[in-house]
């Protein structure tokens, strides 16, 4: 490889890995037990940088019709909650704190895990393995740039990535 190519090549790595850096930076910072779990009056603007904060994932949810929100936790880059669905079934949810797109009751993916493997593969991660559907996400064991392993998130609907926790 010329020194030209080999500069170009290392210039997209650097790039990359500052670019997936900051999406892991975007990543709120785990709640206060308090504001988990106790109630407040319904939040209308998202906290900064547009993330949702712990109030406005549990009146989110009541909006889509769940009840009994509780034990609303920020964990791997991802909000947790339990809840009970329309028909009274106790559910484990997950939101994203970007979109605010609640995962968990779903049971099918669009993506194959051919499609996941290459998603997280397009997003800078190396040697994904152990992927599969769970809790209604695709979870994925994979080496970051940097050369840690961490598990990874992955929506069932586009790919993207959603939480990187390291192993």
């Amino acid at each position: 490889m010329n020194s030209i190519s080999l500069k170009a090549a290392l210039t997209g790595v650097l790039m990359l890995s500052a670019t997936v850096g900051a999406a892991q930076a975007q990543v709120p910072p785990a709640p206060a037990a308090s504001e988990a779990t106790a109630p407040s009056a319904p939040a209308t603007a998202p906290a900064a940088g547009g993330a949702l904060t712990g109030p406005q994932v549990k009146q989110l949810l009541g909006e889509k019709g769940f009840t009994k929100v509780h034990d609303v936790k920020f964990k791997e880059g991802l909000w947790k909650a339990q809840a009970r669905s329309g028909d009274g079934r106790s559910l484990d949810l997950l939101v994203d704190p970007a979109s605010g797109r609640i995962y968990g009751e779903q049971k099918t993916s669009r993506l194959s895990e051919t499609d996941v493997r290459a998603a997280v593969s397009a997003a800078g991660y190396s040697d994904a393995h152990d992927i599969e559907f769970e809790d209604g996400l695709w979870k994925a064991q994979a080496e970051h740039v940097s050369g840690k392993d961490v598990e990874l998130r992955v929506d069932p609907n586009d790919g993207h990535v959603l939480g990187v926790q390291n192993d």
